[in-house]
């Protein structure tokens, strides 16, 4: 067992040093990990402190961040729900990985979890020097509506001139908050259903014009140019697949290089700890986050090369 020290951090580099944080509690994960050094810190936020996770592999290098949103229909889950794909992102990319326990509906609806990645997204550079973190190379992963916060998250910091985000990998996510893009659940055999995706959306966006704003909604947003290159993983079995896959196809029409790959006879459930799927993603990661970075060109990887996966 490893014990994990909770500690605040600040936004300031003065106070942005693990070392020289204020312990506050101790947690316990459910298995060590040799490669990688895990610590739990608080950071403050526009409505209260937000959980972190930082996954780093060991030792001197600075290295790249992956920010990394947890799952949970945007009114539950947690850092733990995320360890998993957390952890074999940072092992497998040679990657530094920043989970974000956002805020949760229905006590904090939207926008307060967008703001919280965007929060998150500006400790880490503010505070590279600390973690030994190379800020410029910076990308985005998520599952569930933590994809939807991924990718929405591109579209804020490209809006609000921050530092560039250089890939964004995208399992399982919930991006159509109007639910008119649904796959049938009954057809596909679907875990996830019409009726839990309209209870999670109803408890994040209570007000109706909210599914049309582009930060909550990306599939609504006539702007995606110049977003980040993407991979996009979907499952067979889940009725998010079509708006994920036309998520990607609207990318792409705009000139965004992406990746797109269906995993055959899986779940909704299964997705973000299925190991192919995991393999895909930190692969991508750590093409895209390579020195230089100079894979600019479009891919489509056709559904069919990944019905055997």
């Amino acid at each position: 067992m490893m014990d994990e020290t909770v500690t605040i951090l600040g936004i300031s580099g003065a106070i942005g040093n693990p070392g020289n944080a204020v312990k506050k509690r101790k947690k316990t994960t459910k298995t060590a990990e040799p490669s990688l050094q895990i610590d739990n810190f608080l950071i403050p936020g526009q409505l209260g402190v937000i959980p972190v996770r930082l996954y780093r592999p060991k030792g001197n290098a600075v290295l790249p961040v992956v920010l990394y949103f947890h799952g949970g229909g945007f009114i539950s889950g947690s850092l733990n729900d995320a360890d998993v794909p957390a952890r074999f992102i940072a092992r497998n990319s040679n990657v530094i990985v920043l989970s974000v326990g956002y805020s949760l509906a229905p006590a904090k609806p939207f926008p307060a979890a967008p703001e919280d990645a965007y929060t998150a997204m500006l400790w880490a550079i503010k505070n590279a020097a600390s973690i030994r973190a190379d800020a410029s190379r910076l990308a985005v992963a998520g599952d569930d509506a933590g994809g939807n916060l991924a990718t929405c998250l591109t579209l804020i910091a490209r809006d609000r001139n921050a530092p560039p985000i250089l890939a964004q990998a995208l399992i399982g996510p919930m991006l159509d908050p109007s639910m008119t893009r649904l796959g049938d659940a009954k057809k596909l055999e679907s875990d996830l259903t019409p009726q839990e995706c309209a209870h999670c959306y109803g408890q994040y966006l209570p007000r109706s014009l909210q599914r049309l704003h582009p930060y909550a909604a990306p599939l609504e947003s006539s702007r995606l140019g110049g977003l980040s290159p993407a991979f996009i993983a979907t499952a067979e079995h889940d009725v998010l697949h079509v708006e994920a896959e036309k998520y990607a196809a609207a990318l792409i029409t705009v000139g965004v290089p992406v990746q797109v790959a269906r995993f055959a006879g899986i779940k909704h459930a299964s997705l973000p700890e299925h190991q192919p799927v995991l393999v895909e993603v930190a692969d991508f990661l750590r093409r895209r986050l390579a020195v230089p970075n100079d894979l600019n060109t479009s891919a489509f990887v056709s559904l069919e090369e990944k019905q055997n996966v």
